[in-house]
C-alpha cells in the first residue's frame, strides 16, 4: 500500500493483482490460525479473546511495518532493504486483510458483552477507516483516479496515523511496569517510533539531497 504506482501493461497488473490476493490470503489464514489456536487452548470467553486480540495485532503490524518502513530503510541503507520497498503494496494488502480477523474479534468481544469505550472504537475506527482507503486506493483503476497528488496526501496521513494509532496500542501506561508485559511488548513498542523515526530522517535525507543539487554549479 506504500508507493503504489500502476503497471503500465495489462499483462503486469494482472500478475500483480494475483501475487497480492496470494499475500492477502496467506495473511487472512495465519490470523484466523492464530485466532483459532488461541481459542482452542483458553477458550472464547474474554481471557482467549483478549489474548487472540493481542496475537492478531501483533501479527498485523508485523506485516505493516516492512510496507510502512522499507522505502525509507533502502533510502537510508541501500539495495539490501529494496525487497521491502518493492513488495511494500502486497505486504500492506496483506496487512489489510489480517486485520478482518482483529476486527471481527473486536465485534465478538462486544457480543460477549466487553465493549470497549466510545473513544476506543473512534480512535482506532479512524485506522482502520486509513487501512481500507489505502487499500482500495491501491486498485490501479482508482489510483490512477486520485493521482500521484491525491494519492501522495493520503499516503501521508494514513499511513502515519496508522503507525500512531500502533504507537497508542503498545506504549500503554503499564508497559515498564511488568517484566512480563515488557518482554511481550517492548519490541513491537520499539518498532513502532522507530518507523516514523525512519521515515523523518529519510524525508529529511531527501530535502538535503535536493538541496545539494539545486545549488550544484552546473558545468
Amino acid at each position: 500500500m506504500v508507493e503504489v504506482h500502476p503497471p503500465p501493461a495489462r499483462s503486469r497488473l494482472v500478475v500483480n493483482g494475483s501475487n497480492a490476493a496470494l499475500w492477502m490470503g496467506l495473511a487472512l489464514c495465519a490470523s484466523l490460525g492464530l485466532a483459532g489456536l488461541v481459542f482452542a487452548v483458553l477458550g472464547s470467553g474474554k481471557r482467549g479473546t483478549d489474548v487472540a486480540l493481542q496475537m492478531s495485532a501483533r501479527l498485523s503490524f508485523l506485516l505493516f511495518w516492512p510496507a510502512y518502513a522499507g522505502s525509507a530503510l533502502t533510502a537510508l541503507f541501500g539495495a539490501t532493504f529494496q525487497p521491502l520497498k518493492r513488495h511494500a503494496r502486497e505486504l500492506g494488502l496483506a496487512f489489510s486483510a489480517a486485520l478482518l480477523v482483529h476486527i471481527s474479534l473486536v465485534a465478538w468481544r462486544s457480543y460477549i458483552g466487553f465493549t470497549p469505550g466510545r473513544e476506543t472504537f473512534i480512535f482506532f475506527g479512524v485506522a482502520v477507516l486509513c487501512t481500507y482507503l489505502m487499500a482500495l486506493f491501491s486498485v490501479a483503476r482508482l489510483h490512477q483516479m486520485l493521482g500521484p497528488k491525491g494519492w501522495s496526501l493520503l499516503n501521508i496521513v494514513a499511513l502515519n496515523y496508522i503507525a500512531y494509532a500502533f504507537t497508542v496500542d503498545f506504549w500503554w501506561p503499564s508497559l515498564l511496569d511488568n517484566v512480563k508485559h515488557l518482554i511481550a511488548y517492548f519490541p513491537f513498542a520499539v518498532l513502532s517510533v522507530a518507523g516514523p523515526v525512519l521515515r523523518l530522517a529519510a524525508f529529511i535525507q531527501r530535502i538535503v539531497h535536493s538541496r545539494t543539487a539545486s545549488t550544484k554549479p552546473s558545468s
